[in-house]
């Protein structure tokens, strides 16, 4: 946090002046400080560096691009950014290399999982406990990890997190939740969300792909996460 404040402080870039104001209250509910932009100006009159913790930006501002504030922001600071778009955005382009956004969620959306997506870029920022500790029952184990179902995040065996994409953990969640039962991928588009309909079925055989490569320890044979030909995947959370 900077400034000696206690509380990150999220700025709030919108046109709309109740989003504005219901994120607003959010952020304070949810533990953290906002300042409010109702457009690009009105940010880089915060100051340079702004000092801020973490940019929440409007795709669709009125008169200008969301996406320009965002490559503004990463090619000048280490401010992390959280996009928020309508259905239909061109999401492709929020999440590129491109723009440096770190997340993105799509209108309209459920708060808690706002302020937990917040969180857990922020953590990647360096801001909060490193290792949160979390109730019981809040933890899946297998194998040596532990996917943390509070905190949303992925532990190793010493505790320390595995990086995961939004879509990568909700996926990974999703079959901790569903073990040792063949899940179609039908069904697993459905369980992203309506921020995955424009993907076809390949996307998720490539976040399968990408979690191998995080969980298992030979990605080419897999123990936990596996295939059934012509029918699905299985997760196991005791190698079988």
């Amino acid at each position: 946090m900077q400034d000696g404040r206690t509380e990150p402080l999220i700025a709030i870039v919108d046109d709309d002046p109740d989003v504005r104001e219901t994120l607003s209250a959010l952020m304070r509910e949810s533990g953290f400080d906002a300042v409010c932009c109702a457009d690009i100006p009105a940010f880089h009159a915060l100051g340079d560096p702004p000092p801020v913790d973490l940019a929440l930006i409007d795709l669709r501002l009125r008169g200008e691009s969301g996406l320009t504030l965002a490559i503004h922001i990463r090619e000048r600071y280490e401010i992390p950014i959280v996009m928020l778009t309508g259905v239909g955005d061109e999401i492709d382009k929020i999440i590129g290399l491109e723009t440096g956004a770190d997340d993105y969620m799509i209108k309209p959306f459920n708060p808690r999982e706002l302020v937990a997506r917040i969180r857990a870029v922020l953590r990647r920022y360096g801001h909060g406990p490193a290792k949160p500790s979390a109730a019981p029952g809040q933890q899946i184990a297998f194998g040596t990890l532990r996917l943390d179902v509070q905190t949303r995040r992925l532990l190793d065996a010493e505790g320390e997190e595995i990086p995961l994409t939004n879509a990568e953990y909700r996926l990974l969640d999703y079959f901790a939740r569903n073990p040792d039962r063949v899940i179609p991928r039908p069904e697993l588009l459905e369980e992203l969300g309506s921020d995955m309909q424009r993907y076809v079925d390949r996307t998720i055989d490539v976040l399968i792909l990408r979690l191998r490569r995080k969980i298992e320890a030979v990605p080419s044979k897999p123990v936990h996460l596996q295939t059934r030909r012509a029918q699905g995947y299985i997760f196991h959370l005791s190698p079988g």
